[in-house]
């Protein structure tokens, strides 16, 4: 028998784009494996912020307002509806007004595509603004927590009460691990609506390969860290840098980009690391998992996470990490193989990159660890989670 078809509307601001290519490729990845099922329809909808002329010129936000309003994207029809921002005016009113520029757009696509749920991708603004428009629309409503949209943007002044509304008026609740449900927990969040979602892995892009071979074409020799994550000082990486003061044998690689980029150079120049410690940007996910496989350890001193998609990564390619206390280390961490859970501080995170070096971890050992995390688990739970909600609508 034909299974009905499941039409879903996933709603995300982190998605990529042209002038963006890996903003959200996490969640390009769930939508992709959701959407290749023989029972799921689905679109996409991925809200512009922009401010008004002639502030939408300015070059932060010029390739975004260039973007076409809807574009095949991987073989996903995405659309981009644009919502105004006013720069330094605070963040209180943005699910608001996302909600309000996209349900025009909604409304005309439930007169050709009836979608049955919303899939909100996080909680700021996408969980709030979902929230307006399932109501104008009934229909019901999903939304998934990743990390910084419960550890940050929950505990705002201008966001924290949308967040927590949202959060209660939503059919049902993703968090990528368990110690992130129990942190929406506590914000009032109801537990019983809230399932854990782990994130998927490409096991063919992120796997093991002849380490010292890639090395020698990075042109590293001896020990290599690497770190990857948006430069901000959430993610931490001056400590990062703090740490590979005190390994000298050793060269640190940093991936991302952001703000805090003039300061690490500036901290990097200061201690004299400029020779062995490169901020090597925003790079390709692909060129991501060839410089995981490459290192040694890889190592990431954030202040918070939900579960970070790297930590899981660097798994896959059989690199060991060091890492914070922090989000859902433990669920990760789960054995000798996988790398150390550490203070956030330099002495012991030199330490523990110290221990591994000395007494590495077999590649296959460490990618076991990795096992539990795969985009077909991903899409199954997803679907499931998605055909709940559209069944108890009906």
């Amino acid at each position: 028998m034909t299974r009905p078809m499941l039409r879903v509307l996933t709603l995300s601001t982190l998605f990529p784009n042209a002038a963006q290519p890996t903003l959200g490729v996490f969640v390009e990845r769930q939508t992709l494996g959701l959407a290749a099922r023989e029972d799921v329809a689905l679109e996409v909808v991925s809200p512009i912020g922009l401010p008004p002329w002639p502030l939408s010129l300015h070059p932060h936000y010029r390739a975004r307002a260039d973007l076409p309003f809807r574009e095949e994207w991987k073989g996903l029809a995405v659309h981009r509806p644009r919502f105004r921002v006013w720069p330094g005016s605070g963040h209180g009113g943005t699910a608001r007004a996302m909600a309000a520029a996209t349900l025009p757009l909604l409304r005309a696509m439930q007169r050709r595509f009836a979608f049955d749920v919303i899939d909100a991708e996080f909680f700021w603004p996408d969980g709030p603004a979902a929230m307006l428009l399932a109501r104008a629309l009934g229909v019901p409503f999903s939304i998934k927590a990743r990390g910084a949209d419960i550890h940050h943007w929950g505990r705002q002044e201008a966001s924290g009460a949308q967040v927590l509304e949202a959060g209660t008026r939503a059919g049902g609740l993703l968090a990528v691990g368990a110690a992130l449900k129990q942190d929406m927990v506590a914000l009032g969040m109801p537990a019983d609506r809230i399932a854990v979602h782990h994130t998927g892995i490409d096991r063919e892009m992120f796997r093991p390969v002849d380490r010292n071979a890639v090395k020698a074409e990075l042109g590293v020799s001896g020990p290599l860290v690497v770190t990857a994550g948006a430069l901000i000082p959430r993610k931490n990486q001056m400590l990062s840098i703090a740490v590979a003061g005190r390994i000298p044998e050793a060269t640190l690689l940093l991936v991302g980009d952001g703000p805090d980029r003039a300061a690490l150079e500036g901290a990097i120049a200061a201690r004299g690391l400029s020779g062995r410690v490169r901020l090597l940007g925003n790079r390709p996910h692909d060129e991501i998992a060839r410089l995981l496989a490459a290192a040694d350890v890889m190592l990431l001193a954030s202040r918070s996470e939900g579960l970070a998609n790297v930590w899981v990564e660097a798994l896959a390619c059989g690199t060991p990490i060091v890492i914070a206390d922090v989000g859902g280390a433990r669920e990760v961490v789960d054995r000798p193989e996988a790398g150390r859970i550490v203070a956030a501080e330099p002495d012991a995170m030199a330490a523990a990159v110290r221990a591994i070096l000395a007494d590495p971890p077999a590649p296959e050992a460490v990618r076991r660890a990795a096992d539990r995390f795969s985009w077909e688990t991903n899409s199954d739970a997803l679907f499931a989670h998605l055909s709940r909600l559209s069944a108890e609508r009906h």
